[in-house]
């Protein structure tokens, strides 16, 4: 495999590890999965009750690439509001009504031997 191929699957398994956790421990529903516009992409749109929940999703094998809360600043937070508003502009059916969204990150560790390691962190600010 290529090193992009590598990153896609790993990137890939995290989503995978994420919407199961989402949608099986926290009760969330799924509502899309890498959603790209011009813009940019959503890696999960979930509603959590009343709440549209954009979630970013980073996952490592390690932690040579530093953690992945640090690879969401500022500016991927402010992409990732204006993404889930304009997420929302094209699926009002879907989505029903919208009042409040929120931006989560969910942090995947994929370590070489064992069960991946997820950690959820709700309400990014």
């Amino acid at each position: 495999m290529t090193t992009a191929a590598s990153r896609q699957a790993v990137g890939a398994y995290g989503e995978s590890v994420a919407a199961r956790f989402l949608t099986g421990e926290r009760g969330m529903v799924l509502l899309d999965r890498n959603w790209r516009c011009a813009e940019g992409e959503l890696d999960l749109v979930l509603r959590d009750g009343p709440v549209l929940v954009a979630c970013e999703v980073k996952t490592r094998r390690g932690d040579g690439c530093g953690s992945p809360h640090e690879a969401v600043d500022a500016v991927r937070l402010d992409r990732l509001h204006r993404l889930v508003w304009r997420w929302v502009e094209e699926h009002t059916g879907a989505a029903g009504s919208v009042d409040e969204v929120r931006v989560d990150l969910v942090a995947v560790l994929r370590p070489r031997r064992g069960a991946a390691v997820v950690d959820h962190v709700a309400g990014l600010a």
